[in-house]
């Protein structure tokens, strides 16, 4: 591989690390269709590398956020209880079945999500619940946070989020992660914020921390199956780890419903993605 394209597989890295840390989806929904657009790579393949990245994304993001305190490690590692035997099912089903309509009813999905997400979390409709917020006019994400915090005190305290929900709901994420090579922290996040009333800044951190558990499988069955192009990873993953770290640091300052909207933006780009598919 020549300089040139390490240094442009590092640029794209560094964009989708960043990002995917933020969102709490892991860098795959950048990096995978970067693989198949720019570099024009086998689907299998770029869809192993790509799992391999959202690893590494996660295993850098989830440290910043762990000395944060905004993982909710039961949460976390229950969905990963789930995802696991999902994402070795995601790899052998990648391996034997892909049918396109799949792809086009997961993307119309994806695109009502990301629209609903959104108009939900719009300038127009933060205006009409800023009373709500009770952040006032200097609201920042540090007075979010802050209160995230004291949230997760609360959900430490109180029942567990229920198992018969989030398991299932981990299972799905799992079979999606590996089939798509894209991790599942997309769909989870506003799961968590709107099913469960788990605060932005804590569902996003607990993504990445289940992340971390669950694309490890992913990563390993890839292996097995011997779908990784090692030299993108080695040069991606780089690239990842720096856009990890300053997507940490980013998130301290950015609201909740700018991250939102933010996710919502990513969820219709990957459903554009996948309708290309």
């Amino acid at each position: 591989m020549d300089i040139l394209t390490g240094l442009l597989l590092i640029i794209i890295g560094i964009i989708a690390g960043g990002y995917g840390t933020i969102v709490g989806a892991g860098g795959g929904f950048i990096f995978v269709p970067a693989l198949l657009l720019v570099f024009q790579m086998n689907p299998a393949l770029a869809a192993g590398s790509g799992i391999v990245i959202v690893l590494i994304n996660s295993l850098s993001g989830v440290v910043g956020y762990a000395k944060q305190k905004r993982i909710h490690y039961r949460t976390g590692i229950t969905l990963s209880a789930g995802a696991i035997p999902g994402s070795i099912l995601g790899v052998w089903l990648l391996q034997i079945y892909s049918s396109s309509y799949f792809y086009v009813i997961f993307a119309t999905i994806l695109v009502a999500l990301g629209i609903f997400l959104f108009a939900k979390n719009s300038p127009f409709a933060n205006l009409r619940r800023k009373k709500a917020l009770q952040l006032g006019q200097d609201g920042t994400a540090k007075d979010e946070i802050a209160a995230a915090s004291e949230e997760y005190a609360v959900l430490e305290d109180a029942a567990h989020l229920p198992i018969a929900y989030i398991l299932p709901i981990g299972f799905l994420m799992g079979v999606l992660s590996s089939y798509l090579g894209i991790g599942g922290g997309w769909l989870l996040v506003p799961i968590l914020i709107y099913g469960f009333k788990v605060p932005t800044h804590i569902a996003t951190a607990t993504s990445i921390f289940s992340l971390t558990i669950y694309s490890s499988v992913g990563a390993i069955s890839q292996i097995f199956y011997s779908s990784i192009d090692w030299q993108i990873v080695l040069w991606g993953g780089f690239g990842v780890l720096i856009g990890s770290q300053l997507g940490v640091l980013l998130s301290k300052k950015i609201p909740g419903k700018v991250i939102l909207q933010m996710l919502s933006v990513l969820l219709i780009i990957i459903g554009f993605r996948l309708y290309l598919s």
